[in-house]
């Protein structure tokens, strides 16, 4: 049995993440696999220049840097400033911290079910 794939055109100019957390940080799933053992969500991440935010993964997450900037650090002492094209692997358990002097725009993929970040 043969099954269609999903496209989201523009996707990165289009869609517009909902408001997750204090006045400047966004996040929205785009697409969500149906896997009940092992699901997988996609999307974006904005945060824009004010608060930072602090996040503990409950699931293993990659992301690349799509726009912008981010200055990323986690519990360890490990800090970068991630520009553009950065790739970045953050494990089940870690505590990240990011902040942004202007914008910055994120694609991820989650190890999790739709909407549970």
């Amino acid at each position: 049995m043969s099954l269609a794939f999903k496209h989201f055109a523009k996707a990165q100019k289009e869609f517009k993440p909902p408001l997750i957390a204090n006045e400047n940080a966004y996040l929205g799933d785009v697409v969500s696999s149906t896997d009940s053992e092992k699901p997988i969500s996609a999307g974006f991440y904005r945060l824009e220049k004010g608060t930072p935010l602090v996040y503990e993964y409950h699931y293993d997450e990659m992301k690349i840097i799509v726009e912008g900037e981010f200055d990323i650090s986690d519990e360890t002492g490990q800090s970068v400033h991630a520009v553009a094209g950065d790739v970045f692997y953050f494990p089940k358990g870690s505590k990240i911290t990011f902040t942004t002097n202007s914008y910055g725009l994120g694609f991820y993929c989650g190890q999790r079910k739709e909407g549970s970040a």
